[in-house]
């Protein structure tokens, strides 16, 4: 997707005052006020650049380009040396009396202009030739969004298997903002900007400004002013897209201490795992206390606080622990850390309270996992179908407020059912319009980017979604009589013959069947979300559900629900329409 960005100047730390230049092709936002803990807020933005510096893959070592260089390297040396030592001379003599040529801006813009015609040559041909390379070297700028409460910064990581969220409260984080201006846009942001937030100190006082004298007319005169457009790649922007359905799942919470916090961060500082597993483990058993066990050590971190009041459950264990590394900075700040788990090799939150501000660690199944290409949790959901309609008026009714739970816009809409408002809300999401905030439990209205997303930009469905559809047909289905049987009996809808089911404990259904040949078995909640399941294809065998579910689980939710056959039968018709 090629989306443009311009700003009149780069961000910087000048006068006392933390200076965010805005994308200036985006909508005006802007907030100016004075930072009430600056000290705080450098070790929260500093932890928040760590996320998007991070880049964990492992990288085979080659090395026959470097002694390809060593061996050019003496060469090479003896042409600098003359060239520099050319270069000094005449320096000197250009310095002696000589005045400096008329035409010296008029050069010094044309240069300019050579550079960063150059330089966006070379971002599109590593792009398209080393795309890994041009991630780690042109990353995407953060997005800040000006809400009524807070002021938010998203990012995600090199890699993007990590998201990092830092959240301001505007009443005990700012003081009163003169000017502000509600809203979501990019902000320039730059190692440089980095190194300068490391001089802020609480014995002087520091404005937070979002350059509202960025958008004007005359901006383009400006000498700083720079204006690309990049070809965003579509994996960041599902990343967005993808974490919503995993914020929104039910999660399993439980609430760590700094020391539990500290003690596992210097542990895993001084160790690295030599052999798998390399999980950290959640040991969780109502009445007692909380057991954090690092494998492949089996080190045990006991969590001296409330101990766990949910239902029995099985270990849950986490991948990728050496990301949980950007916290070790934030640990002064520290109050508590609420941490959200979902399954085994899910995504997990680790929501650090510090006071006036949160930050949101979003981390997904494992470092090669990322979001955008590795998850879709979205299809264990409820299968849903809500109107356009009413989509539309739950996106008035979020524009309008900015924040709100779903009674709140039950209330908005009049819509009673409150799976369809998820639903509308999940849709939304799904195009960028509105984000889960995790922290605080409620929907904020935010555009990650100035227009709504489609398929056009994120790329087609899931491969999954696609198939299972396929493998049911158009027929039409009557559970009722097949549901009242007193005997055993089959039912077969295109490639998906339904068994059996049974009601299990906590309000879930057992489903079996037979998809493509394959036996399969689901267990659905009362919402109809997939909870675990078992399938001999590839894809489960490789994944299980980390991945989402495949396409036989999904095909026999289609047939067994009634909600998801309602969501499929539309889909259907739509796509013969089209057709």
């Amino acid at each position: 997707m090629i989306e443009r960005f311009a700003y009149a100047r780069g961000s910087r730390v000048d006068d006392h005052a933390v200076r965010f230049s805005p994308n200036l092709a985006r909508e005006p936002v802007a907030f100016n006020a004075e930072l009430l803990s600056p000290l705080r807020f450098r070790e929260a933005i500093s932890a928040m650049h760590d996320v998007v510096v991070s880049d964990l893959r492992f990288v085979k070592r080659d090395k026959s380009d470097y002694e390809a260089w060593k061996a050019d390297q003496a060469k090479r040396e003896a042409l600098f040396r003359r060239e520099a030592h050319r270069q000094a001379e005449a320096e000197i003599a250009a310095k002696r009396g000589i005045e400096l040529p008329k035409d010296l801006k008029r050069d010094f813009e044309r240069a300019r202009r050579d550079y960063w015609s150059v330089r966006q040559k070379y971002s599109d041909y590593l792009r398209k030739h080393e795309p890994l390379l041009w991630r780690k070297l042109m990353p995407c700028d953060p997005v800040i969004t000006v809400a009524e409460d807070v002021v938010f910064f998203e990012c995600f990581s090199k890699d993007e298997s990590a998201y990092g969220c830092l959240s301001v409260d505007r009443e005990r984080g700012f003081g009163q903002s003169s000017n502000f201006q509600l809203g979501t846009t990019n902000v320039d942001y730059s190692q440089d900007l980095y190194e300068q937030f490391q001089t802020l100190r609480t014995y002087r006082t520091t404005r937070f400004d979002l350059d509202p004298e960025g958008f004007g007319v005359s901006t383009q005169s400006l000498p700083d002013y720079r204006e690309e457009k990049i070809d965003l790649p579509s994996s960041w922007l599902r990343g967005f897209m993808k974490l919503q359905a995993a914020m929104t799942m039910p999660k399993t919470r439980i609430v760590l201490t700094r020391e539990v916090v500290y003690s596992l961060l210097a542990f895993l500082k001084r160790n690295i795992a030599q052999r798998s597993p390399r999980a950290l483990r959640f040991e969780l058993e109502p009445g007692q206390p909380v057991r954090l066990v690092l494998e492949p050590w089996e080190k045990v971190f006991e969590v001296f606080g409330p101990p766990y009041e949910g239902y029995p459950t099985a270990p849950i264990r986490i991948w990728g622990t050496r990301r949980l590394l950007v916290l070790a900075r934030l640990l002064p700040l520290i109050e508590s850390i609420d941490v959200d788990l979902l399954a085994n090799g899910l995504p997990s939150f680790w929501i650090a309270r510090l006071g006036d501000m949160n930050f949101t660690l979003g981390l997904s199944g494992w470092t090669t996992n990322d979001w955008s290409q590795g998850s879709a949790l979205d299809l264990l959901q409820p299968p849903r179908t809500p109107s356009p309609e009413l989509i539309s008026r739950v996106a008035a009714a979020m524009k309008s407020r900015r924040r709100a739970t779903i009674p709140e816009l039950q209330i908005d809409t009049g819509e009673a059912d409150s799976y369809l408002i998820s639903a509308s809300l999940r849709s939304l999401a799904q195009s960028g319009q509105v984000i889960y905030d995790i922290a605080h439990n409620r929907f904020r209205y935010r555009q990650v980017m100035s227009q709504a997303l489609g398929e056009a930009q994120l790329g087609p469905g899931s491969p999954e979604l696609i198939a299972a559809k396929s493998l049911i047909g158009s027929e039409t289905i009557d559970l009722t009589q097949w549901r009242n049987r007193t005997k055993t009996g089959e039912l077969q809808i295109g490639k998906v013959k339904l068994i059996d089911w049974q009601d299990a404990p906590n309000q879930t259904r057992l489903i079996v069947g037979n998809v493509e040949a394959k036996p399969v078995e689901i267990l659905l909640d009362r919402d109809d979300r997939i909870k675990r399941g078992k399938c001999l294809c590839g894809h489960f065998k490789q994944f299980g559900l980390r991945n989402g579910p495949c396409r036989h689980m999904i095909a026999l939710r289609f047939v067994v629900t009634a909600e998801g056959r309602k969501s499929y039968e539309e889909s259907y018709s739509q796509h013969a329409g089209n057709a």
